[in-house]
């Protein structure tokens, strides 16, 4: 890393770059040395035991998030400034060591904090982030904080980060200038807030009022008081035990028997009340020597692999095992199970766990993060109907899923249309990829190039979106037209789309080119999806499924006359239009089980969700 941000530096013209490897952390080496501007993103891990600083930091910590923080606000110049991006546990965790940084930086250097949206930086990491904006000479003179929120950057937020059209960042971009920019002229800060969608202004000693600094914004919406707010209380409150060992410990190859008692391990856990038994199976005279046993209504939570993970165990798992690679939490009468189940399923507390996490090759969770985690707790009467009330989401939610499982185009074949190959009514063509890989004078030009990641079963007509050739790959790919009726043969053998633009096609399609004028290329689309099924089964290959060309050209279809194709397409597209709205039932219901659990958190819910 030293030599590349040497190189960086020279080629941006650097002269006489500085660039020093040293742990700021545990040395004092440089500790009198000041910058006038810090951009960072500092590591949030913390080794086992926590980092053991030398004794100049204001704030007595262990957690590496804390001390890089502290580190760069002392280490400004009178009028430095800073921009760092910071985990969650800076904004709200209760520990003495946030509160008393964030006091810290509220009082001296702080004056804007930017939410960004949880899943930003996939596929690295989904860990909700902010961005802390410190400028020592304006935070003197200023007793207020901004505080602005990006819902979207422009950027799908599962691990494939595609483009999309919702980008907030230009807004907030622009917002923050004029905010840092009236504070800068000493001028009314009315006129931002009155253009403004996502900015709130919130005095400092609103923020100090409590004595915890939260810096989380939803928390000074003017209106919030409408939100519910319950005591929070740290979970081993609710716990009968929390119990990590010694089951699984004791337990060697030979103690594995082939139909036994199933020991769970973090990858066995699914969701809800669904474990899968996997290939651990123990004796029932060695789960007597462990002395340990799951019970009904315990909650069973991964540590390490699928962090946080969890589920109930039901009647029929009693007595089952636990590895040392799960935690196992028994509940007081006091924290109705659902509830408890609810809070610790929630993307909440799994991004405050997963931040939390201790190690160095392999994170995971240690028993006192777990037993200080705090939750939301109102009486138990109130927690009843909380879960009643997601309940009930769920079951249309589960509805919906059903008709989208189990819908396939139907197309009822009449004796009299003719049976037809493919390869009679078009020129079957394998797609091709340039070779070598990657390189440049092939990839990465204007031609958009489909690939089988780019088509799913969710909709009849496919754009390019992951990849691209340049003008020179594309004469060595296999270019199609707009239209064209394309069809996997690996990965998801046998499904079709159609193009939606002219594009190159990857090696893992065939395309169907001059297609008869006797057939519809979207009947022939619902047709073969129709097929799907029984198309896949046909590919072959030990490791790799695949369907072949000939597979492909040999493939038998139903073509009755161009009138009938069209009104079947017609009845299925309105099937279809049925569908899509239980997908969109399925997404309102689960903005509103979000909204629930927001209102729990005495939080605002997701700007999308309905309340």
């Amino acid at each position: 890393m030293v030599r590349l941000s040497l190189v960086n530096l020279y080629l941006h013209g650097f002269t006489d770059p500085h660039i020093f490897e040293y742990d700021s952390l545990t040395s004092e080496e440089r500790w009198n040395e000041f910058a006038d501007v810090i951009l960072a993103n500092p590591p949030f891990m913390s080794p086992k035991g926590g980092i053991k600083p030398h004794k100049r930091f204001s704030i007595q910590a262990k957690r590496s998030e804390v001390l890089f923080v502290d580190y760069m606000a002392e280490h400004l110049t009178p009028s430095g400034r800073a921009a760092i991006i910071v985990p969650e546990g800076i904004i709200f965790q209760s520990q003495t060591a946030y509160k008393a940084l964030r006091k810290m930086l509220v009082e001296n250097s702080l004056v804007a904090v930017v939410s960004l949206p949880a899943g930003c930086f996939n596929p690295y990491s989904g860990v909700k982030t902010s961005i802390l904006i410190l400028d020592k000479s304006l935070a003197k003179q200023s007793d207020t904080i901004g505080f602005f929120k990006v819902e979207n950057d422009g950027f799908g937020l599962g691990a494939q980060r595609r483009a999309i059209e919702k980008n907030d960042l230009p807004q907030v971009q622009m917002e923050l200038a004029a905010y840092l920019n009236a504070l800068r002229s000493q001028s009314s800060i009315e006129s931002i807030l009155s253009l403004t969608s996502t900015a709130q202004i919130v005095p400092k000693e609103k923020i100090a009022a409590n004595g915890d600094y939260s810096l989380s914004g939803e928390r000074y919406r003017e209106g919030r008081s409408a939100l519910t707010t319950f005591t929070r209380v740290r979970l081993e409150e609710v716990c009968e035990a929390i119990l990590t060992g010694p089951f699984g410990t004791s337990l060697h190859e030979s103690d594995y028997v082939a139909n036994g008692i199933p020991v769970i391990n973090p990858k066995n856990i699914v969701a809800g009340s669904v474990i899968k038994v996997g290939a651990k199976m123990v004796s029932q005279a060695t789960r007597d020597r462990l002395k340990f046993a799951l019970r009904e209504n315990d909650i069973v939570i991964a540590r390490r692999g699928e962090m946080g993970r969890c589920a109930v165990v039901t009647a029929e798992m009693n007595g089952w095992l636990c590895g040392t690679g799960c935690f196992v939490i028994r509940l007081k009468p006091s924290c109705e199970l659902g509830f408890a189940y609810l809070q610790l399923s929630s993307p909440t507390v799994k991004a405050r766990l997963q931040e939390q996490a201790v190690g160095v090759t392999l994170l995971n969770l240690n028993q006192r993060i777990l037993a200080d985690l705090e939750i939301p707790l109102p009486p138990l009467e109130v927690q009843k109907e909380i879960v009643a009330e997601i309940a009930g989401y769920q079951k249309v939610i589960n509805g919906a899923r059903a008709v989208l499982d189990h819908y396939r185009p139907h197309i009822p074949i009449h004796p009299d249309w003719p049976m037809v190959e493919l390869g009679t009514i078009s020129t079957i063509v394998r797609g091709s990829s340039p070779r070598p890989q990657g390189d440049p004078n092939f990839f990465g030009g204007p031609v958009p190039r489909l690939m089988v990641a780019d088509i799913t079963r969710d909709g009849m007509y496919a754009t390019p979106q992951i990849d691209s050739l340049t003008e020179l790959g594309a004469t060595k790919s296999r270019p199609m037209k707009k239209g064209d009726v394309i069809i996997t043969v690996s990965g998801n053998p046998g499904l079709p789309t159609i193009l939606a633009i002219d594009a190159c096609i990857h090696d893992g399609f065939v395309g169907l080119r001059e297609l008869s004028t006797d057939a519809l290329p979207e009947y022939l689309y619902f047709a073969l999806l129709a097929l799907h099924a029984s198309h896949g089964s046909q590919s072959v290959g030990a490791v790799f499924k695949n369907l072949t060309t000939d597979h492909i050209r040999e493939f038998k279809i139903a073509l009755p006359p161009l009138a009938t194709q069209q009104a079947i397409v017609g009845e299925i597209e309105a099937e279809q239009a049925l569908v899509a709205a239980n997908r969109e039932l399925i997404t309102r219901f689960e903005q509103k089980i979000q909204a629930t659990l927001a209102r729990i958190w005495g939080e605002e819910a997701p700007a999308n969700s309905l309340v």
